[in-house]
């Protein structure tokens, strides 16, 4: 049972003062340090410092605006941090405020907890810099990092790392909740790419410090960034990662008309593609009117990638496309602005670890040919064998890796930029995502803290699985006045 209920932490998160303060005494707890979250050392009064953005400021309405904007916050300040001292400072006067806090870096939340009303915002999507070491094959980069630009700065290096697909989303954050994409057989994990991190944490009674993470220094709070790092333990303002080479890619995107052949395509494409050659990265998206498969071959060739995905590519009469080039020139030619998005989502996140049987898929069919709008589709990663089996050095609090897929329903809708458009569509594309991810309750497992839902039961062991208590144990360590929390944040442990 956990400690915090959740309408305990809802209104720990609410407008006005104290929203901070729940505290947690934990008898016997160990501090890190003399100045750990555990002691009571007070420090002198903090200043705000940095780009900052309150109410009053005339960019007011777009700095506090998510990705995502069927969720609309408004915080009391926006301190969008132009140097680690910056976090520091911040953090720390919330504390001294005892002002709820949030952590953002890419906006995409998609619950909408990277913010808050009437509480402090600490951006650091303005952390850019970035530090690449081809010797030893180590990459540092600021914490705000989109994955566009991480991919486009490793690429002219003919390097890479494993990231999403979607160029516009925080690389800090995908990173810290897991981060999985095309590279994902072939490298691992984006948070397995993670050897260290610099993160400002809570210290003593209302301050805050820096640590520096790594698999010798605080490794335990490294395994749990390593996939549980989404605003639970402190503010993480750059990250170290192992890159390998990649110098091309084949991407191949193949297109089937309608519905007709989803089962005998989603059928061979999840008894294939899990288990073939590692380098090769393969996604399906079922739209109401289409069925698109992607796949992205590691130094592969066209010959190689039509070879590898002949199964599928044989059903039908797809019209099928292969670009070979620079990763970082693929990622960016198949990104969709974001203006071009619908203003409002909802995502469901599922893994499935045996095939779909023929009465899933038909579930699939069923609910996307009866879909509120155009903008919508079931998605589907491969994951089976290949690097993200392995844990990297000194392990990571990501469960899933021995999975065949990867799933989510998502819809979209509502025009980009007005926040009332499409009203009437919310419940419906609400209600219909919700029939839809029940009915495929029996075939899948877990869910992906990267794509969370507030209205999950038992999420801890969905997101986290048997690492939640040793989770609990780091948080309890790192920050026990349970200062870093939101509605599914990882709540100290109390013994």
């Amino acid at each position: 049972m956990r400690d915090l209920s959740r309408r305990d932490l809802l209104k720990a998160t609410a407008v006005g003062a104290g929203a901070v303060g729940i505290p947690v005494v934990l008898a016997g707890s160990s501090a890190i340090a003399a100045d750990g979250p555990g002691s009571g050392m007070k420090y002198p009064p903090a200043e705000l410092t940095g780009r900052i953005v309150r109410p009053q400021s005339p960019n007011y309405a777009d700095a506090s605006l998510g990705w995502d904007e069927l969720f609309v916050h408004y915080p009391l300040v926006i301190v969008f941090a132009q140097e680690t001292q910056d976090v520091v400072n911040a953090l720390t006067w919330a504390r001294q405020h005892n002002v709820a806090l949030r952590v953002r870096s890419g906006r995409h939340n998609l619950e909408g907890w990277s913010n808050v009303d009437n509480g402090i915002v600490i951006d650091v999507s303005e952390l850019k810099d970035v530090h690449i070491d081809t010797a030893s094959r180590t990459a540092k980069v600021g914490a705000g990092l989109t994955q566009l630009e991480a991919v486009t700065a490793l690429g002219e290096y003919d390097l890479a790392a494993t990231t999403g697909t979607e160029g516009t989303v925080g690389l800090s954050g995908a990173t810290l909740g897991g981060g999985l994409g095309f590279l994902t057989r072939y490298l691992g994990m984006a948070c397995d790419n993670l050897i260290g991190a610099e993160i400002v944490v809570a210290a003593g009674a209302d301050g805050a410090k820096v640590l520096e993470v790594d698999p010798w220094n605080h490794s335990d709070l490294l395994w749990a960034l390593r996939g549980a790092g989404i605003g639970n333990f402190g503010i993480v303002t750059s990250l170290t990662y192992k890159v390998a080479p990649l110098k091309s890619v084949a991407y191949l995107q193949a297109t089937w008309p309608g519905l007709d052949d989803l089962h005998p395509v989603f059928d061979t494409w999840q008894r294939t593609t899990p288990f073939t050659d590692p380098r090769l990265g393969s996604q399906l998206e079922v739209h109401r009117n289409e069925i698109l498969m992607f796949g992205v071959l590691a130094e592969g060739t066209e010959e190689e990638a039509r070879r590898l995905l002949a199964p599928i590519l044989s059903i039908g009469n797809p019209e099928v496309t292969v670009q070979i080039g620079g990763w970082g020139d693929v990622y960016t030619d198949f990104q969709v602005p974001s203006a071009d998005d619908p203003g409002k989502w909802k995502f469901y996140s599922q893994f499935v670890r045996e095939p779909l049987p023929k009465q899933a898929i038909n579930i699939v069919r069923t609910f996307m040919e009866s879909a509120p709008t155009d903008d919508t589709n079931f998605f589907s990663q491969a994951f089976g064998t290949g690097a993200h089996t392995q844990e990297p050095f000194g392990g990571s609090a990501f469960p899933h890796r021995d999975v065949l897929l990867y799933s989510e329903p998502g819809v979209g809708w509502g025009t980009r930029g007005e926040p009332d458009s499409d009203d009437a569509l919310t419940p419906i594309a609400q209600t219909w995502i919700a029939e839809f991810s029940l009915a495929l309750r029996p075939y899948v497992c877990g869910a992906y803290a990267n794509v969370p839902n507030i209205g999950m039961a038992e999420w801890e062991t969905a997101y986290w699985g048997r690492n939640f208590p040793r989770l609990r144990r780091v948080k309890a360590k790192y920050d026990p006045h349970n200062v870093f929390q939101y509605e599914q944040s990882i709540p100290p442990a109390t013994h």
